[in-house]
């Protein structure tokens, strides 16, 4: 669970999990200090760091030799009634096609890749 608090100034909010930490904000031109991630940016690094992670432990877990993995990933907010997360990935190391294909396979079994694939039900307890 993660707890949100506003802190001053304006629109600037401390978020914790009771064991890490983090500062989210808004641009300048939306009244914010531009002092943290913007809730959007959030989403986007929730899924470009679980893709991230999840490639590596696959990637260890069947013996495939990689040596770095870089994912980036844009939301594309554009359309009234769809959200689409744009993502790419780039897996440098001695790899054969093969193994390139089946890391770039298991990226949809990402665990948030997986939640954000599903229906979303906001709810308020």
């Amino acid at each position: 669970m993660i707890t949100a608090k506003s802190r001053a100034p304006n629109y600037q909010v401390f978020f914790t999990d009771g064991l890490h930490q983090g500062v989210a904000d808004t641009t300048a031109d939306k009244g914010g200090g531009n002092s943290g991630f913007r809730p959007h940016d959030l989403l986007e690094a929730a899924l470009a760091t679980c893709l991230n992670m999840w490639l590596s432990m696959f990637a260890n877990n069947h013996g495939i030799p990689v040596a770095q993995v870089e994912t980036r990933v844009s939301l594309d907010r554009s359309r009234s009634d769809e959200v689409i997360f744009n993502y790419s990935i780039d897996i440098s190391g001695s790899l054969s096609g093969s193994e390139k294909q089946k890391l770039l396979s298991a990226a949809q079994a990402c665990p948030v890749h997986k939640t954000l694939a599903k229906k979303l039900t906001l709810k308020a307890v």
